[in-house]
């Protein structure tokens, strides 16, 4: 067993992504049961329902699963904390924003803690805070990205060469090529978000998964770039109306409620839908078991033929 799974109290190295708002727990604990490290995505949703979310997953799944708090975007980020410790999560992905302050809290109720990070600079700084482990994103991901916009090829392998604690990576990833891939580079897992939203344990609706089955290597766009944040994002008519004039504009016209008319209720006119680079890569809708067992075979297959063919 590797070390970053060893850590983890899982099987394979494969977790999911936060997807505020969306990772239900039917997603959630299909993740943890196929052997992965299934996430519930705090987003901004209130400590009453995030609760009832764990409540839900734990009836699904009996194995690990994470809570994943957005730092800078909930407005619970202290108090999603305290429900952690309550709650005995295993595990706690902090994103967007500085984990340090939570830390120690976090390891004194032997909580692992996963720092989701875009830069050398960041990878190091959570290290030297005490992260347990790092989900690397380049900007190929879905949702809100970095505005460094550093590519997963190239930020990986120079992330894995300055810290010692397990990395995983994230954006553009969904395949067992994509696995390959990450642990060619350095890392020892992959976060998935895009693909996991085309399965069928999935709860988004379903113009969303086809939309994606449906994508080409041209159907996401970077929105918000000029008014100082990176979000990626399926084409549609709400996303090709968006004319924001400031960056409060356009994160009020990005904002949950819009998020929810297009992955929950099918509604591109009155909503978007984030999504990743790997949406052209997206031909099915696989359970999550089905597609976990491909990305493994396919990826020890493919390194397996590589080093026969270099031999």
């Amino acid at each position: 067993m590797s070390r970053l799974c060893s850590k983890l109290k899982i099987d394979v190295p494969i977790i999911q992504g936060g997807m505020g708002n969306i990772s239900h727990a039917e997603l959630t604990a299909a993740v943890s049961n196929a052997g992965g490290l299934g996430t519930i995505g705090c987003g901004t949703m209130t400590l009453a329902e995030v609760r009832q979310l764990i409540e839900a997953t734990r009836r699904l799944t009996s194995r690990p699963f994470a809570l994943n708090i957005a730092i800078r975007v909930s407005p619970h980020a202290e108090q999603l904390v305290e429900l952690a410790i309550e709650e005995r999560i295993p595990v706690i992905s902090l994103s967007a924003g500085n984990p340090a302050p939570f830390l120690s809290k976090l390891k004194q109720a032997g909580i692992q803690t996963i720092g989701v990070i875009a830069s050398v600079k960041q990878a190091i700084k959570a290290e030297q805070a005490g992260i347990d482990v790092l989900v690397a994103e380049g900007v190929e991901a879905a949702g809100i990205n970095s505005p460094l916009e550093l590519t997963t090829m190239t930020l990986i392998p120079q992330i894995a060469d300055h810290v010692t604690i397990p990395v995983l990576a994230a954006g553009g990833i969904g395949d067992g090529r994509g696995l390959a891939a990450a642990w060619m580079l350095g890392a020892e897992g992959v976060q998935l978000g895009t693909r996991l939203i085309a399965t069928q344990e999935s709860r988004v609706h379903e113009q969303y998964k086809q939309h994606l089955v449906q994508a080409d290597d041209l159907e996401t766009r970077i929105i918000g770039r000029e008014v100082g944040q990176v979000r990626r994002v399926l084409n549609g008519p709400y996303v090709e109306a968006l004319q924001p004039t400031s960056l409060t504009a356009f994160q009020e016209q990005t904002n949950e409620s819009f998020h929810i008319k297009g992955a929950l209720e099918g509604d591109e006119t009155a909503g978007y839908v984030n999504a990743g680079l790997i949406s052209g890569l997206i031909d099915d809708v696989p359970t999550v078991a089905e597609l976990f067992n491909r990305m493994m075979d396919d990826a020890f297959g493919r390194i397996e033929r590589m080093y026969r063919t270099l031999q």
